[in-house]
C-alpha cells in the first residue's frame, strides 16, 4: 500500500490544524503546494513567519496594526459609540457596511466555559477606562447570536451596568448560530440601524 513520503505527511497534518481544512482540503491543498516553484513557496513561507513578528495588536482597540495604533484609531472617528466584537474579521464586516463611524474593542474570542475561555481570556483590561475617557454615551455590543456570544453580551452587561452608558445589541436578522464576519453588508447594515437597547 502507498503511504505519502513523510514530509508531505507533516504539511498535510500542519494544514489540517487551520480552521475549516479538513483531510480531502489539506491533501488538495499539499499537492498544490508541491507543483508550485521554489520562489513562491518562500514567499508562502516568509508571509506566514512575518505575521507573528510585524504584526500587533492596538493598544486602544486591540485590532490587528503594524503600529501602535490601528489606522482606525488613528482616524477621526465618532467617539460617542463603541462597538464590541468578537475578532478582527468582525470590524471588516461592519466597516463594509459603511454604516458605523464610531470606534471598536475588539475582544479576542468569546466566553465559553467548555472551552475553558473565562472573561480573564477576553481583551477587557482598558474597556471600561475608554468609556470614561470618551465620555461615550452608547456601547454596542455586536457579539455572534450564538451560546458564546449570548453569554459574552450578559457578561458584558452586568460589567458594564454601573457606568452611565446606553448598552444595546444588533437586532435580530442575524442567523441564530452565524458569525458576524460572514454576514452580508445589507444583513448587517440593518441589524446595526435596528440595534436594540439592553434593559
Amino acid at each position: 500500500m502507498y503511504r505519502y513520503p513523510r514530509a508531505f505527511n507533516r504539511l498535510k497534518a500542519e494544514l489540517e490544524k487551520l480552521p475549516g481544512i479538513g483531510s480531502r482540503t489539506a491533501t488538495r491543498l499539499s499537492f498544490h503546494l508541491l507543483e508550485r516553484q521554489q520562489v513562491d513557496l518562500d514567499e508562502l513561507a516568509q508571509a506566514i513567519t512575518s505575521i507573528k513578528r510585524d504584526i500587533q495588536f492596538c493598544q486602544e482597540c486591540h485590532n490587528l496594526t503594524s503600529e501602535e495604533l490601528c489606522s482606525i484609531c488613528q482616524e477621526d472617528r465618532n467617539t460617542d459609540i463603541i462597538c464590541i466584537v468578537e475578532s478582527p474579521g468582525d470590524v471588516i464586516a461592519m466597516e463594509k457596511t459603511g454604516e458605523f463611524r464610531g470606534v471598536y474593542h475588539v475582544l479576542h474570542g468569546l466566553i465559553s466555559p467548555l472551552d475553558d475561555i473565562g472573561p480573564e481570556e477576553l481583551s477587557l483590561e482598558n474597556l471600561e477606562e475608554r468609556i470614561r475617557k470618551f465620555n461615550t454615551k452608547e456601547v454596542i455590543i455586536a457579539t455572534d447570536p450564538s451560546a458564546e456570544g449570548d453569554a459574552t453580551a450578559l457578561y458584558l452587561q452586568k460589567k458594564l451596568a454601573d457606568l452611565d452608558v446606553k448598552l444595546s445589541r444588533l437586532a435580530q436578522g442575524l442567523p441564530a448560530g452565524g458569525d458576524l464576519e460572514y454576514a452580508d453588508e445589507v444583513t448587517l447594515s440593518r441589524s446595526l440601524a435596528g440595534r436594540q437597547e439592553i434593559q
